[in-house]
């Protein structure tokens, strides 16, 4: 038995004093460490915030393109039928611009009220007019007074004939002092004389007219 144990003692001891050997051999021998090769274009700071460095595009002005304006085109007339009547203009008219302006507020709310369908409401060209009168003993003229004529529209379409004599009785009864009002059915020069006529274009239209003959 205790050869045997002292065989066991030499065999450890050969191995720990190999081990501290190698161990010592390990730590002599310096490590070749090979070199990490990164892409230059890399980020590496790519999570963390950048608080808007670097933004450019907020800086140039954006160019907003124009619409261009429709012309204004003529809406279709409608005809009348059985139980309906064709495109009507209720014209007020009057001296007093807020009184026109007031009643016609006033016919174009009953209307919304009544359920009649209201196509359009516009106001016309204001029209000037001279009184002039002479005095005694006298040829000579001297303008006196200059009225201004106000005018507005208020279009209707597809009016129903059963409520078209409450309508007017309505309108009728609340119409204003000094306030004209009619009723005229829609056409084509009615539409012409919503807008304002120009002399010198139509002067250069007849010249190139002339020209072209």
């Amino acid at each position: 038995m205790n050869a045997f144990f002292r065989k066991l003692q030499v065999s450890v001891t050969q191995q720990a004093f190999v081990f501290n050997g190698a161990l010592a051999l390990c730590r002599a021998t310096p490590t070749i460490q090979h070199p990490v090769w990164t892409s230059v274009n890399e980020r590496q700071y790519r999570s963390m915030p950048t608080n808007g460095i670097g933004r450019w595009r907020h800086l140039v002005v954006k160019v907003v393109q124009k619409k261009k304006r429709d012309k204004h085109q003529m809406k279709e007339i409608k005809s009348g039928s059985k139980t309906t009547y064709p495109t009507l203009n209720v014209k007020v008219t009057g001296y007093d611009m807020t009184l026109v302006e007031h009643y016609s507020n006033y016919i174009h709310n009953l209307c919304n009220r009544l359920h009649i369908k209201v196509s359009d409401s516009y106001a016309l060209q204001t029209k000037t007019s001279e009184v002039m009168l002479t005095k005694e003993e006298s040829s000579r003229m001297n303008i006196e007074v200059i009225l201004k004529t106000h005018s507005r529209i208020i279009q209707l379409s597809s009016l129903d004939a059963s409520i078209c004599p409450v309508f007017m009785d309505v309108i009728l009864k609340n119409q204003a002092e000094g306030v004209q009002l009619s009723v005229e059915k829609h056409n084509v020069d009615e539409y012409h004389a919503r807008f304002k006529i120009r002399s010198e274009l139509e002067g250069l239209k007849s010249k190139i007219g002339t020209r072209n003959r």
